[in-house]
């Protein structure tokens, strides 16, 4: 077991040790539950993306904002959330993250009421804000929950019921979003008052899902509030002061968040326009709610590997299983963009399985060995997360310049680079670092 805190001075509360210990072993399937919730809760950004490009006429690299916006936080957030989470305690953590989620889905209806575009955009980023501070308390906690060896394992399993979320949300948000609400209307019929009117009227459908999701959120915080006492090292102790940003003198943790940049970024923009690739009459011309479903299959294919990896990864290095995987993401979607109809729709939803064990194997490799600044670690690569801002963004000026097929260019070479991290991983960065002292 790996200490996670109280008094890292001495090293001596452990996971499980001691009565606090031994109710902490029980805490990961509540972490399962956590993880499922925030995996439902992300993937509905992609399923909102082509309703709200739909309803106010956006580009391709404008509807990629929500993107933008949603993982703009993580950079924000996420290395004041480190040093927050380092003083307060994990579980307190969970609670803080899931609060400001909530507060995100509460700020869609008067988006929705209003009908304005950056009020949308203002809502994720509140949201993803939340999911932020879950990032950088979830992850280290579920690697410190067992054995260093077996933390790229054991934090796969737990991703796995995040894509277990990202799988069930595209078809719940495809019935709940866009399959409801009135035809988009046309701006060159109506007059500026009118299409505002006719704007409110379709945001409308936005409102309920988003209210059920908050008051899901809220319901899992009081949940974990009970259980804040569980862990030996929720008693407030500073492991750690600023931010950490010294941490990035360590190979591992640096170049783990560059991976973790490169990875989400290529990840989050497939996901995010695989509605509109799929609706491409060279592709599988699908309607817009046939495309919303058939997500779920990128989304499954994750959730599939990730079931696959987390026993795999017991036997095989991470930095071996990390270039395979990576390699044969970034080979599919060269043959999407090679081909055309059926190939070309499938071998692009078949990068989700190739998608699988890469976040929780970067992860888990970047931070091993922190000790104590576990959570100032995790917070630094959390930040990288922003790639999903970032690459999207780029891959939707391409598209809009020379289609969807070329704009896969963007993802492919982020693969590209998530390959060489593994490879180097099973080299220079093979050796465990020393753990930080207390």
């Amino acid at each position: 077991m790996v200490a996670l805190g109280g008094n890292p001075a001495d090293g001596a509360a452990r996971a499980g040790d001691g009565p606090a210990g031994a109710k902490a072993g029980w805490l990961f399937p509540f972490m399962l539950a956590l993880f499922f919730t925030w995996g439902l809760v992300t993937v509905f950004v992609d399923i909102i993306t082509p309703k709200l490009k739909a309803l106010f006429a956006l580009s391709y690299a404008e509807a990629t904002l929500t993107q933008f916006c949603f993982f703009l936080a993580y950079a924000v957030v996420s290395l004041p959330a480190g040093a927050v989470v380092a003083r307060i305690g994990y579980i307190r953590g969970l609670v803080l993250g899931l609060l400001v989620m909530a507060a995100g889905g509460l700020l869609f209806t008067p988006a929705a009421k209003i009908g304005v575009y950056p009020l949308f955009l203002a809502a994720l980023f509140v949201m993803a804000s939340g999911i932020a501070v879950l990032q950088v308390a979830a992850n280290p906690l579920v690697t410190g929950l067992g054995a260093p060896e077996s933390a790229p394992s054991r934090l796969t399993l737990a991703q796995t019921f995040n894509s277990l979320g990202t799988t069930v949300g595209p078809a719940i948000g495809a019935w709940a979003i866009l399959s409801r609400g009135p035809a988009p209307a046309d701006p060159a019929t109506l007059s500026p008052a009118a299409m505002a009117a006719a704007r409110q009227a379709e945001a409308a459908v936005l409102q309920t899902p988003f209210l059920v999701i908050a008051g899901g959120l809220a319901l899992l915080a009081a949940l974990f509030w009970t259980l804040r006492r569980w862990l030996p090292e929720e008693g407030g102790a500073a492991r750690g002061k600023g931010v950490g940003l010294d941490l990035l003198a360590r190979p591992r943790l640096a170049f783990g968040a560059l991976a973790i940049f490169l990875y989400v970024g290529a990840e989050v923009a497939i996901g995010t326009l695989m509605v509109s690739y799929l609706e491409q009459k060279q592709v599988l011309a699908a309607s817009p709610e046939t495309a919303g479903h058939l997500l779920s299959f990128y989304w499954g294919g994750a959730l599939a590997g990730r079931v696959v990896g987390s026993f795999v990864l017991r036997r095989v290095k991470g930095g071996a299983a990390l270039a395979v995987c990576a390699l044969a993401a970034g080979g599919l979607a060269t043959l999407s963009a090679l081909t055309g109809g059926t190939i070309s729709g499938w071998s692009l939803l078949a990068v989700g399985l190739a998608n699988s064990i890469m976040f929780p194997t970067i992860f888990a490799m970047a931070i091993e060995g922190l000790g104590p600044r576990t959570a100032q670690g995790a917070g630094i690569v959390c930040v990288a997360i922003v790639g999903g801002a970032v690459v999207p963004v780029v891959t939707g000026a391409l598209a809009d310049r020379f289609g969807l097929q070329v704009a896969l260019a963007a993802p492919i070479l982020c693969y590209a680079c998530v390959a060489t991290y593994g490879l180097a991983a099973l080299r220079s960065l093979a050796a465990p670092e020393p753990a930080e002292a207390a």
